[in-house]
């Protein structure tokens, strides 16, 4: 392992894999295969569809995105949920780091719309883990009962190519743009986004703090089927 990956194995109070639940998460959903990229599949797939989508648990301070808050909720916006993987990742000892854009996104309900005022997702996560020399981009974010709702092709990820979200729904609707990349980070930016979220939502957290996005999901694609 060469140095400028250590960086990339250490724990971090919001990618806190010394905590027990986190080991225990990892190495449940990690498979028996000795091989990293098995593993970094498997514990992909474990955080898509065991941690529920939900962007009204957004709590930017770092006991909410931490890793052993995103397994105890076991629901979570798209940043934790990239972390909780990155986290499991450095368990298993194979470099991860975060990797954010700015998303136009066409997945969303009238509230949150209402609320947001806007259908840009800036600082958008996901997570680069180093597999085989290079980097690969994996996208945990939206669990697969979600994608059968919304009519979305579930994000696959195979460890060798890059797993971002497809531009189209299954009857060829816009689904998500990818506007702007901010980068990749040994862990979450905090401050910046915090900035970024004040100059474009203001203080959103009240309207959120009874919103039901599974209710809210239901009611957005009832026509849908």
């Amino acid at each position: 392992m060469t140095d400028d990956l250590k960086i990339y194995l250490r724990s971090t109070p919001i990618l806190n894999f010394d905590a027990k639940e986190v080991q225990d998460y990892a190495a449940k959903n990690s498979g028996r295969s000795g091989d990293p990229k098995v593993k970094a599949v498997a514990l992909y797939y474990a955080v898509r569809d065991q941690i529920r989508y939900d962007p009204y648990k957004f709590d930017l301070t770092v006991h909410g995105l931490c890793a052993s808050t995103t397994i105890r909720d076991r629901r979570a916006w798209c940043v934790p949920k990239a972390a909780l993987l990155a986290a499991c990742c450095r368990f298993m000892e194979i470099p991860a780091r975060l990797g954010f854009a700015d998303v136009k996104n066409h997945l969303s309900t009238a509230r949150m719309r209402n609320t947001m005022q806007s259908s840009v997702f800036y600082w958008h996560g996901y997570t680069s883990i180093y597999l085989e020399g290079k980097w690969v981009k994996a996208t945990p974010a939206f669990n697969i009962e979600l994608c059968e709702k919304f009519q979305l092709i579930p994000l696959e990820f195979d460890g060798e190519n890059d797993s971002i979200y497809h531009s189209f729904d299954l009857v060829g609707n816009r689904h998500m743009e990818y506007l702007r990349f901010r980068g990749e980070f040994d862990d979450i930016p905090i401050n910046r986004m915090k900035e970024t979220f004040d100059q474009h939502y203001g203080d959103f957290s009240p309207d959120m703090q009874e919103a039901d996005f599974d209710a809210e999901v239901n009611i957005e694609t009832a026509g849908k089927k």
